[in-house]
């Protein structure tokens, strides 16, 4: 039987047919954790076929590609189709969840009102503004932003759908009002919401567990059992190794991946989307959960080793600490690996490979 790790990796698209484009990637996955942004991009670009950094940063600034807090209480890459019916269904526990924050910040409801109704005012007429920026906009209108303030204000509305990326201003991001960005964003009652969200994140992560969706969700565990009967026969279950797994039913055959190398980033979706990670570690080796969701290096599917980059100006320079020794096809894997984060990055790469 193939492993999980193999079938993973198959449907992330990490291995067989790659996505045409970071668009399609964005679709098929739902929500990419970004809260590296560099990071996030590399994780499209693993999944697309023949796409560079550059597209990817073209596509986030022309908001074909958002990112905006949502799922998990972190930022996430996704479509302005669908950023309006995850929001609505995610927003209001991650909210829930940072009352405590809030209040620890004094920032009570009106305060947060009139936090947004400025955010509304600065940004309206496709207005584009830096954090910094809002900053400014607070202390104009006798809001504190100092310390925590000002991003768990952003945070909550982004939330509550009234903002969203704009594009970047140099090396800084900036916000924009979701209504401009994301004019034709589709809207979903909870039941459809749930059921949406359920078969896409079980079709193009599966298998998983359950106590995976309600972890890379955000959901409950009721609200995950919820989806997954109403998925029905659209996802196939599985137990393995006495752990119940449910996948995509229509999902073709993985091909074997245990040559297949990987330099992933940090937090990328195939090791942040899972609750339980025993699957991506190396046999007979143990590892801080943390270090899963580092720059890892891979081969079928389970950690290897760790990797970190230096950008010059005529090459990029990539070390890498590996775990134990690679056989000469690994090694083989492992170089065409770093190849392919080259022609990402549209610059020769420089690997140094030390045990």
């Amino acid at each position: 039987m193939t492993s999980i790790a193999a079938r993973r990796l198959h449907a992330q698209r990490l291995t067989g047919k790659p996505f045409t484009s970071p668009v399609d990637a964005v679709r098929s996955l739902t929500a990419v954790q970004s809260q590296d942004y560099g990071g996030g991009k590399w994780a499209l670009g693993l999944r697309t076929r023949g796409v560079t950094e550059a597209d990817l940063d073209r596509l986030f600034d022309e908001g074909a590609i958002l990112r905006t807090h949502v799922l998990r209480p972190t930022w996430h890459f996704v479509l302005p189709e669908d950023i309006r019916w995850l929001l609505e269904l995610t927003g209001p526990r991650i909210t829930r969840a940072l009352a405590g924050r809030h209040r620890e910040l004094e920032l009570d409801p009106k305060v947060v009102a009139r936090a947004s109704a400025e955010f509304a005012r600065a940004l309206a007429g496709g207005r584009q503004l830096t954090r910094p920026e809002l900053g400014e906009v607070l202390r104009k209108a006798r809001i504190s932003p100092e310390g925590q303030r000002l991003p768990h204000l952003l945070s909550h509305a982004e939330l509550d759908g009234l903002i969203t990326s704009g594009a970047r201003r140099g090396k800084l991001h900036t916000y924009a009002l979701l209504e401009e960005r994301a004019p034709r964003a589709r809207r979903l009652d909870p039941a459809e919401a749930l059921a949406e969200l359920t078969l896409r994140y079980f079709k193009s992560h599966g298998p998983a567990q359950l106590q995976d969706f309600a972890w890379w969700s955000g959901l409950t565990l009721t609200d995950a059992r919820k989806g997954i009967a109403t998925a029905g026969k659209a996802l196939q279950h599985q137990a393995v190794d006495g752990k119940d797994y449910w996948f995509d039913a229509g999902a073709g055959r993985a091909d074997d991946a245990a040559r297949a190398a990987h330099l992933l980033p940090n937090f990328d979706e195939y090791t942040v989307a899972y609750r339980d990670r025993a699957e991506v570690m190396h046999t007979g080796r143990l590892h801080e959960p943390a270090y899963a969701l580092s720059n890892i290096v891979t081969v079928g599917g389970r950690i290897r080793g760790a990797w970190r980059r230096t950008l010059g100006r005529s090459a990029v320079q990539v070390e890498i600490h590996l775990l134990d020794r690679f056989d000469p096809l690994e090694m083989a894997a492992l170089e065409e690996a770093g190849r392919r984060f080259g022609r990402y990055l549209g610059l020769p790469v420089e690997l140094f490979v030390r045990t």
